[in-house]
């Protein structure tokens, strides 16, 4: 960001806002041992920061878009707020980041791979929602993350330049998916991958506290 003015700032939620990211492995290995696919949360922890319309198919081998693959969505969605969704809690300095980021009238827009509907759950059980009005999802994509789409919905969602913005988020996915779209990206290891897999950042921080701890010296001061 040297030498350009930050206009605003794109957000992943799930391991970088919200302590998510087992919860959607284990729902899943929950629906899948349930449909008769002996794949262990293990397996699907990688993937985690992919839509299902990447994660099934990988997992399966079934068409993102064939109705058995839309069942297991959809059952997924159902364990996944029934089991895992009431006992979310946000991460270490997650409000405290958005509040300086307010005050700094940054543009915040959330770019995530989540349904809407599961993502405003999640964001109002870690009582996160009122300070993210402005949300795009995976309803706003034709592609998930590592694709591009959502990047570029939510850049055109907060009115931003790509070079007026940065993405901020846990996974390879993430990273990708901004460079993709032509913007920078802040690292956080509070989803679970190191600084190698976050390869291509601006920064790498180890979640939300950390970088509001650096902030004058990150490139949110920029």
């Amino acid at each position: 960001m040297t030498g350009r003015l930050l206009r605003g700032v794109l957000l992943d939620v799930d391991g970088t806002l919200i302590d998510s990211n087992d919860a959607h492995a284990d729902s899943w290995a929950d629906t899948l041992t349930e449909a008769g696919y002996a794949i262990p949360a293990s397996r699907v922890r990688p993937l985690i920061g992919m839509g299902g319309d990447k994660l099934i198919p990988r997992l399966t081998g079934l068409n993102a878009e064939s109705p058995p693959a839309k069942e297991l969505a959809a059952r997924r969605a159902e364990i996944f707020h029934e089991r895992y969704l009431p006992s979310l809690q946000p991460l270490p300095g997650a409000r405290a980041l958005l509040e300086r980021m307010h005050a700094a009238k940054l543009v915040m827009v959330v770019a995530t791979s989540a349904k809407r509907e599961e993502l405003e759950a999640m964001l109002e059980q870690v009582e996160l929602l009122d300070l993210l009005p402005q949300k795009t999802s995976s309803d706003d994509a034709e592609e998930s993350k590592p694709d591009p789409d959502i990047i570029v919905a939510a850049l055109r969602r907060g009115k931003l330049d790509a070079g007026h913005a940065v993405m901020i988020g846990d996974t390879p996915y993430d990273v990708e998916a901004a460079l993709r779209a032509g913007v920078g990206c802040i690292g956080f290891r509070s989803g679970g991958w190191g600084d190698r897999d976050l390869a291509g950042t601006l920064a790498v921080y180890d979640g939300p506290a950390a970088l509001l701890q650096q902030w004058d010296s990150s490139p949110l001061a920029e």
